[in-house]
């Protein structure tokens, strides 16, 4: 069946949250020492993981784990939590987390402005569909291709989180399409790839730093735009 949607994932897939070296020069473990390159990778890793539990938690924020996409608030206390388990003092987390919501710190990868533009202007409808607890939006306003986005699905403000079904039959309903007429494009087989169980078509991109990804999205929606 002719695809007429696709479905893009945000975190991993149309932008990342890419280490900038300044945001780690202040991080240190309780006796002054600076957090080593590992550590820097595998907190952002922490931070940026599309599914699975990153840590262990105690009771109190079990819940705000499994429901922290949902909620803003959850959200901050149980990443922060993350990060003080991650080696992470209080003072230096809180301002790490604000610029991991901080939407002006995530960067494009760098196809996905013309892989949007070019899907809008052949007619094909577009929506994001993100587990999210802040607005991605104004990351799509400014690099200007927010106007070729139709719909955006974003968990905190859907209730619903992927892979549940009802978020993708949702996204299908919104654009007017049946779920065989889409294509989810996103980086996790279990969050992203939940879309085949309406029927979706998926391709699953490798959410790997921005530069080493110059045409993955190209390559997942070729024959879309053919």
């Amino acid at each position: 069946m002719t695809v007429r949607a696709v479905l893009f994932d945000f975190s991993g897939t149309l932008f990342r949250l890419e280490e900038d070296p300044s945001w780690f020069s202040e991080l240190t473990s309780a006796d002054g020492t600076p957090l080593d390159l590992g550590e820097q990778v595998e907190i952002m890793r922490r931070m940026t993981a599309p599914s699975g539990q990153v840590v262990q938690l105690e009771p109190e924020y079990q819940d705000a784990w499994e429901n922290r996409d949902l909620d803003p608030a959850l959200h901050r206390k149980v990443y922060l939590e993350v990060l003080r388990r991650s080696g992470v003092l209080d003072g230096q987390a809180e301002r790490l987390y604000q610029r991991v919501v901080d939407p002006d710190f995530w960067t494009p990868y760098p196809d996905a402005a013309d892989v949007l533009r070019r899907l809008h202007e052949g007619g094909t409808r577009i929506a994001v569909i993100s587990n999210i607890a802040f607005d991605i939006r104004p990351a799509f306003e400014r690099i200007g291709v927010a106007g070729y986005v139709d719909e955006f699905l974003l968990s905190y403000l859907e209730g619903v989180i992927k892979p549940d079904p009802k978020l993708f039959l949702r996204a299908c309903e919104r654009l007017g399409v049946a779920p065989e007429e889409a294509l989810m494009v996103g980086d996790s087989e279990e969050a992203d790839g939940g879309a085949a169980a309406v029927g979706c078509q998926v391709a699953i991109v490798d959410p790997v730093p921005v530069a080493q990804r110059p045409g993955g999205l190209l390559d997942a929606v070729r024959d879309v735009l053919v």
